[in-house]
Order: structure tokens, then sequence, then C-alpha cells
């Protein structure tokens, strides 16, 4: 993986963070719902980018050159975040992200047809995919054109188009083809670490003023424990061993690993993550209120925000025990209950102050931290005494 392609995924990350200001400091289901679609639409794109530097190097000549272009369309999208369903001062933001991603699909797809020459077929699906996806198109920008529920009715669509496309051109005529599976693991993993590091922008963001104020700077610090526990979960044991595997599995098993545990999979992780960083300056918002001495929206966490605090982390615990399962490691259930718990506990988030429901989920994966480890520690000395 080279710098350049580093200096993309940080503009596909900022476009996260643009996501996280859509949905607001007061989150609603409707916000929430617009985010995801973003965020899958998002993710679907860079992961076609994330296959053509699989195929071909990216920082040099005219695949250079293209995806310099792509990043001028991810970072217009990404200003535009905020606007894409209701628009604002300046430039239509619907009609912007709309033709920011359709630049994005077609110069994916017309270096990816470029550089496939010499591998039989692969054009082949290239053409097919980019058929499905041209059909995705059409009610992505008619959406922006209209308004309301027609605009979301529309974008809906689109998504689905989109998404299930490609799922029906795997299918039919398979995954990507895998070229270098190293590159493959490291570039998924840099993305989710870069990920994890913005969502701790979330703690100033949520403080705001007050962010200085001790019981800011606690909960701040109590944040980055939880966000350090979801590192380990997936950085320590998991990443290692699923990338052992994907070099170790050959011809279309690696190519429906490549796609399964990290195309799909990893949309949940970066998802989870995004959704927790949400719930996360919800909280640190309460907490600078009430050292204020305003109260804001009330002594707890709306349901919304709870959803995002727990919900998110619940969807990253799970998509970790998809990553596991994909890539042929075993699931415990003590991961799966750690999980389940998350989204058991939700109620307790809602009720609990805000402070507290983040102590509460960080001791809960604080508690899956240990647990995996000593599981891996008592495996490690069974297989020691078996030798």
């Amino acid at each position: 993986m080279t710098p350049f392609e580093i200096f993309f995924d940080v503009v596909f990350v900022f476009a996260l963070t643009r996501i996280m200001a859509l949905i607001g400091r007061s989150p609603t289901p409707v916000t929430m719902a617009q985010g995801l679609l973003l965020l899958v639409l998002l993710w679907l794109a860079w992961s076609s980018y994330t296959w053509l530097g699989n195929q071909t190097r990216a920082d040099v000549g005219l695949v250079r050159a293209g995806f310099l272009v792509a990043m001028a369309a991810l970072l217009v999208a990404a200003l535009a975040m905020p606007q894409a369903w209701s628009p604002g001062p300046g430039l239509d933001g619907p009609l912007l992200v709309a033709l920011a991603y359709v630049l994005l699909r077609v110069v994916h797809l017309a270096l990816y047809h470029w550089v496939a020459a010499g591998v039989p077929g692969l054009r082949a699906r290239i053409r097919f995919f980019a058929a499905v996806s041209a059909a995705g198109w059409l009610p992505l920008l008619l959406g922006a054109l209209l308004s309301g529920a027609a605009h979301a009715v529309l974008w809906v669509v689109a998504f689905v188009i989109e998404a299930g496309g490609q799922r029906l051109s795997y299918a039919w005529r398979g995954a990507w083809p895998l070229r270098s599976a190293s590159y493959f693991a490291e570039r998924h993993g840099l993305v989710l670490i870069i990920a994890l590091g913005e969502s701790l922008s979330a703690a100033g963001v949520g403080g705001a003023s007050a962010v200085t104020a001790p019981p800011v700077v606690g909960m701040a610090l109590v944040g980055l424990v939880a966000t350090a526990c979801l590192w380990w979960l997936y950085f320590v044991y998991a990443s290692p061993s699923a990338a052992r595997a994907l070099a170790g599995a050959a011809g279309r098993r690696r190519d429906r690993i490549a796609a399964d545990a990290y195309s799909q999979t990893h949309l949940l992780l970066v998802t989870g993550v995004v959704y927790f960083a949400v719930g996360v300056e919800q909280v640190l918002a309460h907490v600078a209120e009430a050292h204020a001495g305003d109260h804001g929206d009330g002594p707890s966490l709306t349901w919304s925000a709870a959803v995002a605090l727990y919900g998110g982390a619940a969807l990253y615990l799970a998509g970790r025990l998809l990553f596991l399962r994909f890539t042929g490691q075993p699931v415990r259930p003590g991961q799966v209950a750690l999980a389940v718990l998350a989204v058991l506990l939700l109620p307790l988030g809602r009720a609990l102050p805000p402070a507290v429901a983040l102590g509460v989920l960080a001791a809960l994966l604080v508690a899956g931290v240990l647990a995996d480890r000593l599981v891996r520690v008592r495996r490690s000395g069974d297989f020691a005494r078996r030798r």
C-alpha cells in the first residue's frame, strides 16, 4: 500500500465525519437512517477503489490521475453531506452528492476496465457490474431533483439497486480476482484504525467550549477506554489470524473471503464506529451542559442517542463475529454474549445518566477484552503442554 492510497483513505474518513455532522447533535431516527444510507453508498465506492488498487498501482500514470479526480469528487460529496437531504445555502446539496457519487463510480469503472485488459473474463464482469450500477444512478439523480418522500424513496431504490446489484454480480460472475492478500487486509485495517481515531474527535465536538472541564475530560478518557477496547477486539487477535487465512486460501475461496469478510463485513465495523462516535458525542454534550448548569434535552440520553452509543458498539461486535466466521476463526459463546449484552443493556443506557451509561458500556467492553485475553492465554497454555 502506498502513501497516496492513505491520502485517499483520509479523504474517505473525512466524509464519514461529515456524515456524523449530518446526524447532528440531536440525532433522530430519520437523521440516523439518512446517515446510514449515505454511509453505505460511500463504502461501496471506497470498496470498489480498494479492489482497483489491488489490481494495479494507484500512484502512477493514468490511474493516479483518475484517483485524484475521484478524491476531488469524494471531497465535494463530503462537504455537501450535511445538506444531502435538504438544500441549504450555496449549491444544491442533494444534487452535489449525487453527481459526485456518480463521478466516483464512473472513474472507477473506466479505470478498472482499462487495467483489466490482461485478465481473461474480467472486462466482461466489469461491464455487467457497470450496467447494474448505472441503473441505480438514475433514481439517485432523479431523487436529488425532488424533495420530501419522493427524494427519500428514490435514494433508497438507488441504494437497493447498487448494493443488490453488487451481490448479484458476485453471485453470477464471481468475486473480483484478488492479487495481493496482504495489501487487501492491510488496506481495510488501516481505514478502520483511521475511523477509530477520527471517532475520538467526537470528544472535542461534544465537549464544545467546556472541553477542558474536569467532568468532560474524565468522560473523554472513558470514551478513549471504550475505543481502545474496540481496537483491541479487532487488531490484536482477529485481524492477524484473518490475514493469514486470506493469504493461505486459494482461487475462488480467497476471492470469496475477500468479498465477504472484508468488502462486506467491514461495512458493519465502520458503521458501528460512526454511530458509537455519535453516541459518545452526545454523552459529552450532556456532561458539558450539566457542568454549565444547563440540563439541555434532559438528565438522560434520548432513545436515538442511546441506540447510537450501545447499538453502534453492538454493530461493531456483530461485525467482528461475522469477520471471524468468514475467515474460518472460532466464534466462542462469550463473544456472541458480548454483542447480545450490548443490545440488551440499551434500555439501561437510556435510563441512566449519560456519564454512567458510557461507563457501563466501557466496563462491558473491558470485560470482553479480558475474557478474550483469558481464552487466548489458556489456549496457548494448552498448546504448549501438548507439545
